[in-house]
């Protein structure tokens, strides 16, 4: 179990699969993820503790009370919360980004992120393209977003 409250949001595409815009397609999606994840990387589950299809509907992954895969030296300090789809040329929808930034200010109400979190990039703390460059610089104009020199672990 993590530390709670964590001081981190960090945010992650899933670049593939990609973009699922019906409940079928992102619940293959996650089934897809969850297997890769488990199967191939030999994690406990999904890396993620959150993800959002393009439908705007919110995947639990880990949940709020589990210590993520999602970013290693940061796992256990943060919550990892994933776009489906890749966002290298293209933002998610706007509903998707209104449901990411309602999902951390549940997090806060519910005391398992802290009030002055900071939101990084999944490219800030790891030698990665995450979240994407366009879904990058859009995090930027969000509140809490911090300008951390990259991390390469």
């Amino acid at each position: 179990m993590p530390s709670l409250p964590v001081p981190f949001v960090l945010i992650h595409h899933t670049y593939q699969p990609g973009f699922c815009n019906t409940s079928t397609s992102c619940e293959r999606s996650m089934r897809g993820m969850q297997n890769y994840h488990k199967n191939d990387q030999k994690w406990d589950d999904i890396g993620y503790h959150f993800c959002i299809g393009g439908t705007g509907q919110v995947y639990e992954g880990r949940g709020w009370d589990v210590v993520g895969t999602h970013a290693p030296n940061y796992n256990s300090r943060s919550i990892g919360i994933c776009f489906i789809g890749d966002y290298t040329n293209e933002l998610p929808t706007a509903e998707m980004m209104e449901v990411a930034k309602s999902l951390i200010e549940c997090g806060v109400e519910r005391e398992s992120i802290v009030a002055n979190y900071t939101l990084l990039g999944h490219r800030q703390v790891r030698s990665t393209e995450c979240p994407g460059n366009t879904l990058f610089n859009e995090i930027k104009t969000w509140p809490h977003w911090t300008d951390l020199e990259t991390r390469r672990t």
